[in-house]
């Protein structure tokens, strides 16, 4: 049976910027903060690596029964036993995805346009992850959106959406009076000097704006 997700806050992890050692130690830290779903993003590891990272942080996960996804690696996700997958526009399509993960697997895809977001609704996807919103340091060559164009996106499907892009303490806020359900956050948790307190005050601002 497929879990009911909050998704408040939502984790993206990144090894680069994390300001701890290890990386379940950071998803551990976020976790106790607010965070209430977590992607796990690889993108430039081997498979072997990136599975024994997923086994890890999954155990931090489970401990706290907070949803784990992993972002593109459909077969990583399956290794693992994890919630389910984020699937990028070049990445497998969702309905093959869903082929081989199954009913009761969470599946987000990334749609930055009103066509795009309702073809991964009809798809099968179980919620969007929409942006660029405010503008990343930590993915090149997305596409900036307006407040504007994420209304209309809110209005155009009715799935859950998590915004991304740039999020920060100072413009977290903003998102409420687009109506998406959630903010998913990279570097304004990982990369602080106390993870908890980052992600406490931003699940704080978000619910409260």
């Amino acid at each position: 049976m497929k879990p009911e997700v909050d998704y408040t806050l939502y984790l993206c992890t990144d090894r680069d910027i994390m300001t701890v050692d290890a990386i379940e130690e950071s998803v551990e830290l976020a976790i106790k903060g607010g965070v209430s779903v977590v992607q796990l993003r690889e993108k430039e590891t081997g498979s072997r690596e990136f599975y024994k990272i997923a086994l890890r942080v999954k155990q931090v996960t489970d401990a706290y029964e907070i949803p784990l996804l992993i972002n593109d690696r459909v077969d990583i996700a399956m290794a693992v036993g994890a919630d389910g997958v984020h699937l990028g526009q070049k990445d497998l399509p969702i309905q093959a995805a869903r082929n081989l993960l199954g009913s009761d697997k969470i599946i987000g895809a990334t749609a930055n346009t009103v066509e795009l977001a309702v073809d991964a609704m009809k798809s099968g996807a179980d919620y969007l992850g929409v942006g660029d919103v405010f503008g990343t340091s930590t993915k090149v060559g997305t596409r900036h959106i307006s407040l504007d164009e994420l209304r209309e996106i809110r209005q155009a499907v009715d799935i859950p959406i998590v915004a991304i892009g740039g999020i920060k303490l100072d413009n977290i806020g903003l998102l409420r009076q687009t109506g998406v359900d959630g903010a998913a956050v990279i570097s304004a948790i990982v990369g602080q000097r106390d993870i908890t307190a980052a992600a406490e005050r931003l699940r704080a601002k978000f619910k409260n704006s």
